[in-house]
């Protein structure tokens, strides 16, 4: 067993890690050095649908029905907040989502031989500690850089899934031979319960694009040239393009396909019991897509607390790699603070989605969480500094005007989430 010098990992990310700590631009461009940057067009479209067709696009059509047819130098500090609070929130949420898939598996094979009435109901518990153990192994992946593959693989899953909902969808209306659902959606027994849905409703479809907080970790594998911005505009049309047809698809032809009774989760709340072999292989991609999607919210957050460590304690033995041999096996690189740390943040991550496994509900209370602050008014702000925009005039009005919108369904969002939440934990 040999120790060798620590390796790039520890420049990755160097934007999001800038906004915690006061390092100068020089630090930044002598990190970069550390990591060769490989990155295309294919591979920051691939991270970015990883990143975005997930959960958030299940819950859409249920979101749907509940709305109807109708419907600084201090601030970064806080901008960091939000987006660690984001990232892990993803996490979670993609935790209670795999393992609900995982269920929905064992159940569509149960429903297909003893018939849809019968119980076959699973404790998740297992699935998922199976899944967060599946997580410890694949958070070792040093860093973005070399998750490519991963997020190829998971990309590609996300279009399956997102796909078979569609068509599942499709073929239902067909069947059916009209639109269900109206145009104030899912009635309620009162007004209260009414608003109740529809804030949560909010709240799921601001998860459903929660991209903004790893857009600058995508943007720092790119290659240059072409410059990185140029080529993360194009990719960013892409991926925007590809998910806002499944988006609007899944969630428009899940509601038109069971109107009132659309489920919470399009393909495990059991819409669809047949063909159960399809529902099984969506499910089965859900799963895969998943294990991509945790690990490209997680990196992020590897980097930034490795990164502190191996600046804070530069010669501690655990920030540098040790050359592993073992009998019968391939030379490999172990990192023993990397071994412990993400080891400790799956668990974690786990831990908290065991105690919370409701999926409309955590969906809904992570997207109005962050939705305003990181996705509309730190963007927001951005731009009017950048383009020197002036108070009071008409672009400010309207950029400002736009922010106050947001903020208000951030809100209203977070506190129809918040009575899901423990509306279902009490029950």
């Amino acid at each position: 067993m040999v120790i060798t010098t620590a390796d790039g990992a520890q420049g990755e990310h160097q934007e999001t890690a800038c906004l915690l700590t006061d390092s100068d631009s020089s630090d930044v461009d002598s990190s970069r050095e550390l990591s060769k940057r490989t990155g295309t067009l294919w591979t920051a479209t691939a991270h970015i649908i990883t990143g975005v067709i997930g959960a958030g696009v299940l819950s859409l059509a249920w979101s749907t029905a509940q709305l109807g047819w109708i419907a600084g130098e201090k601030r970064r500090r806080i901008c960091v907040l939000f987006a660690v609070e984001s990232l892990c929130g993803t996490g979670i949420a993609y935790t209670i989502t795999a393992t609900e898939s995982v269920s929905a598996i064992q159940k569509s094979n149960c429903y297909h031989r003893e018939g849809h009435h019968a119980n076959c109901g699973h404790d998740n518990s297992t699935f998922m500690l199976m899944f967060g153990a599946v997580q410890i192994v694949m958070s070792q992946i040093p860093n973005f850089h070399n998750m490519t593959w991963l997020s190829v693989i998971a990309a590609v899953m996300s279009s399956c899934y997102a796909f078979i909902g569609l068509a599942l969808g499709l073929a239902k209306v067909i069947e059916n031979g009209r639109f269900l659902g109206s145009i104030s959606g899912v009635p309620a027994d009162s007004l209260a319960e009414k608003l109740w849905s529809v804030f949560q409703a909010l709240g799921d479809v601001a998860f459903a694009y929660p991209y903004s907080v790893i857009v600058l970790e995508i943007q720092d594998t790119l290659k240059s040239p072409p410059p990185e911005s140029q080529t993360m505009k194009r990719a960013s049309t892409a991926s925007i393009i590809i998910t806002a047809f499944f988006y609007l698809s899944c969630g428009c032809f899940g509601y038109a396909a069971f109107g009132d009774k659309t489920p919470g989760n399009l393909l495990t709340g059991f819409g669809f019991y047949e063909p159960y072999w399809l529902v099984d292989f969506a499910n089965a991609c859900i799963i895969l897509h998943l294990v991509g999607g945790f690990q490209v919210y997680s990196q992020p957050i590897f980097a930034l607390v490795e990164k502190w460590f191996n600046t804070k304690f530069p010669d501690s033995a655990s920030a540098n790699n040790l050359d592993v041999r073992l009998p019968c096996l391939p030379a490999f690189q172990l990192n023993i603070f990397r071994l412990w740390f993400r080891t400790v943040y799956v668990a974690s991550v786990t831990g908290i989605a065991m105690l919370f496994p409701y999926f409309n509900q955590v969906l809904g209370l992570l997207g109005a969480l962050n939705f305003w602050p990181l996705g509309i008014y730190f963007p927001v702000e951005m731009y009017i500094v950048r383009r020197n925009i002036g108070a009071w005039t008409r672009k400010w009005i309207v950029l400002e005007a736009f922010s106050c919108l947001c903020l208000v369904i951030s809100i209203v969002g977070l506190i129809g989430s918040v009575q899901g939440l423990i509306s279902a934990k009490l029950s």
